[in-house]
């Protein structure tokens, strides 16, 4: 019985359409590409529920996807008999895009078909993909295991909505066809499409068959010609149907890496790098690890879906299996092949097994050593990779204690060396640029690099050609509160405690400074009983040259930047006084040392102290207080 529906897209895929109607892509014949990944996908699924329920094949257990075409009609077939969908799952799969965030993504589309290109690339569009060339689409499917007058017809002509029916369908698996617009017709060729094939699916390990035809008889003649029999036709698979990752490294060529990169990412550009091994011994796999070129849209979502397709013995069991890959390294794509691991394993199996951690820190070495060999011999190349990734590789101390120093290396920062905002710096360079007797390494964490890079508290730094790194990105405190030291150098925050120079600070230096100390006792307690409670306490600066005051945070107290960090996420913070450092040697000091009101010494005390805490903080708790007392003190000085 019939029970035709109509619905309406999801707003976001309208949005889609609406692109791919419109020609996004120069290279149309992808969308082939991407309706046979995903027929193999389907394929693969239904192998593995096989395994636990075998009558789910309905003695059907050659799995294929079969590609035909219509030249009078106009029409190109892409069918399969893998896992096919029930009517809430043509619905749901079909007229929304389940991806968390993606009304955001859209509205990041700029109009520009160059750009929007690429942002669409990142999201991944598969099914959609077909209506680049078609103007009407026909899915007929039906679930595995379903009864034969459970199939479902799914229409639509990519404008605003589509049509849901109930249909009989005696096969399992789905069949996609695609009416092609009038200026596609190319695609209903044969041999276009052979060629699109074989340049796009020879990797996949599921047949891709297309139909040939048969030959007729051919009579003996009298001058003894034999006869040839008439030949039926068949169908012939297309692609050597034989998983890319267990042929050998030196059988693959470079293209068809990047084909199958593209098959099992639904990325629409090249990987940056990939590494493909057969591990033997007390583990037995193989995998084949990818390095995208481009960051995915949603990298920094939560929800987002990451980890590696996992099979064993070559028999697809699923994807996105993050046990293999730390979260650090979420952007990497690709597969692992287990021969030890069960095949009826899930992910609650997976989680506390002991295969799974030794596979794990195999692919994770694996990864970290195609990185370091990137940045080692092609330094461009990795500077493109840290621009789209570094972020989410700062993750890393923090979550793998075990590689810490692998990947602390691998890091890369702005630094008052280069003088630009370029994080191009790592930390092998700055030790190789340490002075004679610098035992640390100085680093600053601000708002921004400008802010960083004209901070007070780098004035004597400066001034002795001290080298300090520059951070300024949201996980930069984060990350320095995991990465203390490296190659036994310690990580030195110039904005916290007391500079601690050590043996670049001579003698001479050491005297002046104490002798300078002891002068300003007086000012110095002055000033405490000034500030009082505002304060943790007032110190002779070692850090300025041309500031008059600044802020520092006490040793094993919160900085300012983690502070902002905790608030941010909604966390309490406990309430921290800073230390307030003062320069004797700075004109507006030495004013206000001279100062018999006392009155007006405060509020002289508690301009400074605000300013200093505007510099460091980038705002204040009540800007409008601090800017009457500064109108009030301009006012005074203008009597």
């Amino acid at each position: 019985m019939s029970q035709q529906e109509t619905h309406g897209f999801q707003t976001e895929v309208k949005q889609l359409l609406h692109l791919m109607i419109h020609s996004l892509y120069s290279n149309k014949e992808i969308f082939l590409r991407e309706l046979v990944s995903n027929a193999a996908d389907a394929a693969d699924k239904l192998r593995y529920l096989a395994l636990t329920d075998n009558t789910l094949f309905e003695d059907d257990t050659e799995l294929r996807v079969r590609i035909s075409t219509d030249k009078e009609k106009g029409t190109v077939t892409i069918e399969d008999n893998g896992i096919g969908m029930t009517r809430d799952g043509v619905i749901e799969h079909l007229g929304t895009i389940a991806k968390s965030g993606t009304a955001d993504f859209f509205k990041n589309l700029s109009g520009e078909e160059s750009k929007d290109s690429q942002l669409i690339g990142q999201f991944g569009v598969g099914f959609y993909s077909a209506f680049i060339v078609a103007d009407k689409v026909t899915v007929r499917t039906r679930a595995a295991g379903a009864d034969v007058n459970q199939g479902v017809v799914w229409e639509s002509q990519g404008e605003g909505d589509f049509t849901v029916d109930t249909i009989t369908k005696n096969s399992r698996g789905t069949e996609i066809t695609l009416h092609l617009r009038e200026e596609e017709k190319e695609f209903a060729d044969d041999t276009r499409l052979r060629s699109i094939i074989t340049k796009y699916s020879d990797h996949i390990s599921v047949p891709v068959e297309m139909f040939e035809e048969g030959t007729p008889a051919v009579e003996a003649t009298e001058e003894g010609g034999e006869a040839i029999p008439a030949t039926e036709g068949q169908w012939k698979p297309m692609n050597k149907a034989t998983a890319l990752w267990t042929r050998s490294k030196s059988d693959i060529s470079d293209e068809e890496y990047q084909e199958f990169y593209k098959h099992i990412s639904h990325d629409y550009g090249d990987a940056a790098t990939w590494s493909h091994n057969r591990v033997e011994g007390k583990q037995e796999y193989t995998s084949l690890l990818y390095i995208p070129s481009k960051a995915p849209w949603d990298m920094f979502n939560r929800d987002a879906k990451n980890g590696l397709k996992l099979f064993v013995q070559r028999v697809f069991i699923m994807d996105d299996a993050e046990q293999f890959m730390p979260t650090y390294l979420r952007f990497v794509k690709g597969l692992i092949d287990s021969n030890d691991l069960p095949l009826n394993v899930s992910r609650e199996i997976l989680q506390d097994n002991s295969i799974t951690k030794a596979l794990r820190s195999g692919v994770t070495k694996r990864v970290l050593g195609m990185l370091e060999k990137m940045a080692k011999n092609d330094a461009e190349k990795y500077q493109a990779f840290w621009a789209e990734f570094g972020q989410v590789l700062k993750e890393g101390p923090a979550e793998d204690f075990a590689n810490r120093e692998r990947i602390s290396g691998l890091l890369r920062f702005a630094s008052t060396h280069t003088n630009t905002a370029a994080t191009d710096v790592s930390l092998d360079d700055y030790i190789s640029r340490m002075k004679e007797g610098q035992d640390k390494i100085y680093y600053i964490v601000a708002d921004s690099h400008e802010a960083a890079a004209n901070s007070p508290h780098l004035e004597l730094l400066r001034k002795k050609d001290i080298e300090v790194l520059l951070m300024s990105e949201r996980i930069d405190e984060w990350l320095i509160n995991h990465l203390t030291e490296f190659k036994g150098k310690k990580l030195h925050s110039v904005t916290r405690g007391d500079l601690e120079l050590g043996e670049l600070e001579d003698a001479d230096e050491k005297e002046a400074q104490e002798k300078l100390a002891g002068e300003a006792q007086a000012l110095v307690e002055r000033m405490k009983t000034a500030l009082g409670a505002k304060v943790a306490d007032v110190k002779v600066t070692s850090r300025l040259t041309d500031t008059p005051a600044c802020v520092v945070a006490g040793e094993g107290e919160m900085s300012s930047q983690m502070i902002k960090l905790m608030q941010s996420a909604g966390q309490p913070v406990p309430e921290t006084k800073p230390t307030f450092e003062i320069n004797p040697h700075h004109p507006l000091v030495e004013r206000l040392n001279n100062e018999q009101d006392e009155q007006l010494f405060a509020n002289w005390a508690d301009l400074l102290l605000q300013q200093a805490q505007l510099s460091e903080k980038g705002s204040l708790a009540d800007p409008s207080a601090f800017i009457k007392l500064t109108n009030e003190m301009l006012v005074a000085s203008l009597k």
